[in-house]
């Protein structure tokens, strides 16, 4: 397998780096990195393609969808193909992914977000969800893996009550805050509760690379 490096950016956070990995049986494949740490992949997308599907399951009529990471774009596609989507709004605290995603460093990234619904914010989530002027019918938060999986150590305060009280409070009646994880976690879903007063854990079936793996959805809907 070969692996080449096609974009690198340092920011103020560390360093973002996108690589193209050829092999036999995968002859182009993305892979995203940051600060070394493996992020995602264009090859392994079940599980933001299915977790995002079911998101939208969640929510009877999801016009209005927040969405915390856009990553390589595959959760923003999953959505955009919902019908009943008229503004998704993604928050992406890099900016050299923004920019790669809109300049075609990521081949699939200007067609996609050349959708009229959506629109790419560069920054931070808590930041965007505490300035947030709109009301949402879906939050789809993508920011890492879950709270055994952080990218950057920040990001231990999206799973914490104050931010999901920030999430409750842009919530339109009967809108649906997800978040999604590669390992069970208790610990957000009794802080979920804590804020929504139900809050639910999902468990499903994904495959990356024909191995299959579990993710688990926590919901929470504003009553």
């Amino acid at each position: 397998m070969e692996s080449v490096e096609i974009a690198r950016a340092e920011t103020e956070r560390g360093e973002v780096v996108l690589r193209r990995r050829t092999s036999e049986a995968a002859p182009d494949v993305l892979e995203l990195r940051v600060n070394g740490v493996f992020v995602m992949d264009t090859l392994e997308t079940t599980s933001e393609i299915e977790l995002a599907a079911q998101a939208l399951e969640a929510v009877s009529d999801p016009r209005n969808v927040l969405i915390g990471g856009l990553g390589l774009g595959f959760t923003l596609q999953r959505v955009l193909g919902d019908a009943r989507v008229e503004r998704a709004v993604v928050v992406e605290i890099e900016e050299p992914l923004v920019q790669w995603m809109r300049d075609g460093t990521v081949p699939h990234g200007p067609a996609l977000l050349a959708d009229t619904r959506a629109t790419v914010v560069n920054a931070d989530i808590a930041m965007a969800i505490a300035e947030a002027r709109s009301s949402y019918d879906l939050v789809l938060l993508d920011v890492d893996n879950g709270p055994g999986y952080l990218v950057h150590e920040t990001n231990e305060a999206v799973y914490e009550s104050a931010f999901l009280q920030r999430c409750r409070d842009v919530l339109a009646p009967g809108g649906v805050l997800v978040i999604w994880s590669a390992s069970a976690a208790p610990d957000l879903l009794a802080a979920m509760r804590g804020v929504f007063g139900e809050a639910e854990e999902q468990a499903h079936d994904v495959l990356l690379q024909d191995r299959p793996e579990e993710y688990f959805l926590y919901l929470a809907r504003l009553s």
